[in-house]
């Protein structure tokens, strides 16, 4: 697409956790739309690599649990580009433990990334945030349907949801809206990471799809396209919502 007169042209955008799957897939069609995308990611070397899409596309290792790793992400934004119109806080960690077997580490991980370095990663960006901006928070449909071993990541991805809804209304007189996408059963690296081999992956897959009237997993770039439409102009008027991208997932 020619950036000149894309959807994103001339905006400057952040995707937390854009070295890889859905991350990777919102940072592609931003700069397919002609803006300029900072993407992060804890991997030094998968974000040179995610880097590398075309476009204006500048890659930052950055830990979104890091305080000093989010200072040092806006203040390469705001030196090279002065502004942030679009924030997608993408970065998440999931750790399944069933209740019986969870422990403190297992919550500091999960709410350190989901729940903290949310509420940093927004809150560090909001100096450079444009009024009429756009936040989008990518949440789970764990949040709205029970998976067994996943209550901290659920109760984590709740909080993403309810973290929505208030700072849509404290942020309502900059006309920066806030919204949550929450994708159901997606077929992504970090997913892939909760099974062995390639077989185990079919299986896996194949069980998640069968719970959605899609029969189906969803994909990255099915999810990025609802957050790029949530981020765009296109959704001028949508505000404290939260996207289902789950196949009918939570519906039936």
């Amino acid at each position: 697409m020619n950036g000149q007169s894309g959807t994103f042209s001339g905006k400057i955008a952040v995707v937390t956790g854009g070295s890889a799957g859905i991350g990777l897939a919102t940072a592609r069609k931003i700069a397919d739309g002609g803006g300029t995308v900072y993407i992060t990611g804890r991997d030094a070397d998968r974000v040179a690599v995610a880097a590398s899409i075309p476009g204006d596309v500048v890659g930052v290792p950055a830990d979104s649990a890091s305080a000093e790793d989010l200072d040092r992400l806006f203040a390469r934004v705001r030196e090279r580009s002065g502004r942030l119109d679009v924030l997608v806080a993408n970065a998440a960690a999931i750790v399944p433990a069933p209740l019986g077997s969870i422990t403190t580490e297992i919550i500091t991980t999960v709410f350190g990334v989901n729940i903290a370095g949310t509420i940093m990663t927004v809150q560090k960006a909001l100096p450079l945030l444009a009024d009429g901006g756009a936040v989008v928070l990518v949440g789970s449909m764990a949040a709205h349907k029970a998976s067994r071993g996943q209550s901290v990541y659920a109760a984590s991805k709740a909080g993403v949801r309810a973290l929505a809804r208030t700072w849509a209304l404290e942020l309502s007189p900059r006309r920066i809206r806030v919204n949550v996408v929450s994708p159901g059963p997606t077929d992504t690296p970090a997913i892939t990471q909760l099974v062995p081999d390639d077989e185990a992956r079919k299986v896996f897959f194949s069980r998640m799809g069968a719970g959605t009237p899609m029969t189906r997993a969803g994909t990255a770039e099915e999810a990025a396209a609802v957050i790029a439409f949530v981020a765009s102009a296109a959704a001028s008027h949508v505000n404290g919502a939260d996207y289902h991208v789950d196949g009918g997932y939570g519906q039936v």
